[in-house]
């Protein structure tokens, strides 16, 4: 097993990586593909063994409950888009049970404040009816209903940019506290071990 401190960088850099990349994709492709987040998923797993063995998949399991979970009702009622479902299993392997959890109140909150400032502009520019009828549209009297397609594209922002955002937020304020806690394991004393007398030396 790897040091944990260098491990809190490595986790770092391929979380700031891959959302950066992950936010760029949905925002010029309005969806986030499978050969980006499978990859890192199963890289996930390999992070976890190598810099913090049996703890390490535990935590990513229990992260993988959460931000997987989580999203994957969401997609279940309507409410999100089956790439935001895969980014969130890929990046909750890596940051564990604690910095998901942290990721998704944060992104939850980035999302309704962006919303909100981008309704007020739009209702301070054009009308709040008007860009009301422009987001909802939808054409009454058709039979089709409609596609993850049609509501992705009506979407304000795409759900993975407050998590990049909110990803960059959690580590730049975790990663301090998480290298003091690996400094701190490392240089626990261990307890002495005690080996068997000799032989020659029993009473």
């Amino acid at each position: 097993m790897f040091a944990p401190v260098t491990g809190n960088w490595v986790l770092a850099a391929a979380m700031v990586a891959f959302t950066a990349v992950a936010a760029g994709w949905d925002l010029r492709e309005k969806r986030i593909p499978n050969k980006l987040t499978l990859p890192v998923f199963f890289a996930g797993w390999v992070y976890q063994a190598v810099y913090h063995g049996w703890q390490g998949l535990a935590d990513a399991g229990l992260g993988f409950a959460v931000g997987f979970g989580v999203l994957f009702v969401l997609w279940f009622i309507g409410g999100g888009g089956g790439g935001d479902v895969k980014l969130m299993g890929a990046l909750s392997v890596w940051m564990g049970f604690r910095l998901t959890l942290l990721v998704l109140v944060m992104s939850t909150v980035a999302v309704i404040v962006i919303t909100m400032g981008v309704v007020m502009l739009q209702a301070a520019c054009g009308g709040m009816r008007r860009n009301r009828e422009k987001s909802t549209a939808r054409k009454v009297d058709s039979k089709q209903p409609e596609t993850i397609r049609q509501r992705q594209q009506r979407r304000i922002l795409p759900y993975a940019v407050p998590v990049a955002a909110a990803t960059w937020l959690v580590l730049a304020w975790k990663l301090p506290s998480l290298n003091r806690e690996a400094r701190a394991a490392e240089e626990k004393p261990k307890p002495p071990v005690i080996e068997p007398a000799a032989a020659g030396d029993r009473s």
